[in-house]
C-alpha cells in the first residue's frame, strides 16, 4: 500500500501500488499540460467523514510513494479509459476509477 501526499497540509492518502502507478501518469499527464482538475476520495475507515475533494494544480507539491520496488505491469487502455474519463468529468474520483 501506497501513499499519495498532496500539499502536505492533509495526512497522506493511501493508495494500492497498482493504482497509484496509474494515478502517476494520469495526474502526471494532466500537469505537465498545466490542466488542474479536482480528484475526490473516500477518507479511511480512521476518519468517518465524507468525501474529500481537492484541486490538483501544477505549483503545488505532489509525493507518490510505491511500498514496494517494482513497478506494476500497465494497461494502456485503462490509462485510455481514466483520461477520457477524467476529461468528461472535470474530476477524478479514486472509487470510480474506471478498470
Amino acid at each position: 500500500m501506497g501513499t499519495l501526499e498532496y500539499n502536505s497540509g492533509r495526512p497522506p492518502i493511501e493508495v494500492d501500488d497498482e493504482t497509484l502507478a496509474y494515478l502517476k501518469i494520469v495526474i502526471g499527464t494532466k500537469l505537465r499540460r498545466h490542466e488542474s482538475f479536482m480528484m475526490t476520495w473516500l477518507p479511511d475507515e480512521k476518519s468517518p467523514t465524507g468525501r474529500l475533494t481537492i484541486w490538483m494544480h501544477p505549483s503545488i507539491p505532489l509525493v507518490l510513494e510505491f511500498k514496494g520496488s517494482s513497478m506494476p505491469r500497465i494497461d494502456p487502455k485503462r490509462i485510455e479509459r481514466m483520461m477520457e474519463h477524467l476529461s468528461a468529468r472535470g474530476e477524478l474520483i479514486l472509487d470510480q476509477m474506471p478498470k
